[in-house]
């Protein structure tokens, strides 16, 4: 490590904020807080122009860079390195597994999951079949890089530890875990927001999905699931409400929706935090149907808010949510049935996983995130002094 006064560490936060949906709310979350009560390394924190202006501290041990670079692009891989090069950095985070093969410094990066992996669709792209297999020969020569050069890997679970390990052939010693954490700022007035249940002519019940409509996420399982649901009884009244930013593949959704004629569905597309709020507050149920996730986030903010959870028994999810979800094998259609019959006439047992999500959200915290992040970082300036 060369000798400053104090040691440069990099984060190459172009994610930052919505603009990176989860992967914004990682980036936004560690580095604002490493940045606040970190006053031992001065940082440089590599920002998009859409994020450039709302990345703001106080304090002098910070510096700003803009760069006009979109992720997963060629720019990314070639140019970007120089941007990095040109600030001396002793250390550089990439909160995310897009390292450029050409930056040959000091590095650590997050890796979240391993979905492009695990289902390699081209379902889960608008590119063409031959685009897609050279992007996808491209990812897993990126990844590859990153696990092998960096001087850390940062996990979000034990479960993409363990993936990590068994796809790359790597020592566990060089894996980090650190749980992400659970914002705490969704409380909001709910008798005053009740419009937007009013706008959408939403009648109560309802069963709510807030989250991406990618083919992993299994929608189309659910989507299969509630029109069953529908179909058992006439006592099943309620509704089924989706929360995502419509895109080609909440397109395809509602599509879908139309085909297998399932009534009261309602695509709501993107809500504002308090309209969310009271959203997870209302609902009969939240329904997390993936076949796979690295974390899983979504389910442990509908528990902070008061929501009762029906998830998946796949990938992180049993270790992230513990016994305080009701699980069902989204590859079996009458046990996720099953399982929504059970949350719909039994009262007792949605308070009960209301209990349980409340204590649960309280072992997720992203103030613990951002320390251990820290830890991770101080660990690595060590090893190179």
């Amino acid at each position: 490590m060369e000798n400053h006064k104090k040691p440069k560490i990099g984060i190459d936060a172009r994610f930052y904020g919505p603009l990176g949906k989860g992967l914004g709310r990682y980036t936004q979350e560690i580095t604002d807080r490493i940045v606040s009560f970190d006053q031992t390394a001065d940082y440089v924190i590599f920002l998009s122009p859409e994020n450039f202006d709302s990345f703001q501290l106080p304090g002098k041990n910070y510096k700003k860079v803009k760069i006009n670079i979109r992720w997963y692009s060629w720019r990314e891989q070639v140019i970007l390195p120089f941007y990095f090069y040109r600030e001396n950095l002793d250390l550089l985070h990439f909160t995310h597994f897009n390292v450029p093969i050409f930056y040959r410094r000091n590095f650590i990066v997050t890796i979240h999951d391993l979905i492009l992996t695990k289902f390699p669709s081209l379902k889960a792209t608008l590119l063409k079949p031959w685009m897609y297999r050279l992007k996808n020969f491209a990812y897993r020569q990126v990844i590859g890089y990153a696990v092998k050069n960096s001087l850390k890997i940062i996990a979000v679970s034990k479960f993409t530890a363990e993936d990590i390990i068994k796809q790359f052939k790597i020592s566990a010693n060089k894996i980090e875990v650190t749980y992400e954490g659970v914002a705490d700022n969704f409380l909001v007035d709910v008798a005053t927001d009740s419009r937007i249940l009013q706008q959408q002519g939403i009648d109560q019940p309802f069963f709510l999905y807030v989250g991406n409509a990618y083919p992993h996420k299994n929608l189309e399982g659910l989507l299969k699931a509630f029109s069953s649901f529908q179909g058992e009884s006439k006592q099943h009244n309620a509704s089924l409400v989706l929360v995502g930013k419509e895109d080609y593949f909440y397109l395809q959704i509602k599509k879908l929706a139309k085909d297998l004629q399932v009534k009261r569905v309602y695509f709501l597309g993107y809500v504002s935090d308090d309209d969310l709020s009271f959203l997870f507050s209302r609902a009969l149920a939240y329904i997390f149907p993936s076949f796979y996730e690295g974390f899983g986030l979504p389910p442990l903010e509908a528990m902070s808010r008061g929501c009762p959870v029906v998830s998946s028994k796949e990938g992180s999810l049993p270790e992230i949510l513990g016994d305080a979800a009701l699980y069902f094998d989204p590859y079996d259609a009458n046990d996720f049935l099953s399982k929504m019959n059970r949350v719909f006439s039994d009262a007792t047992l949605r308070e009960n996983l209301k209990d349980a999500g409340t204590k649960r959200v309280k072992d997720f915290s992203w103030q613990d995130c951002a320390k251990k992040t820290l830890a991770v970082y101080q660990k690595c300036l060590k090893i190179n002094d």
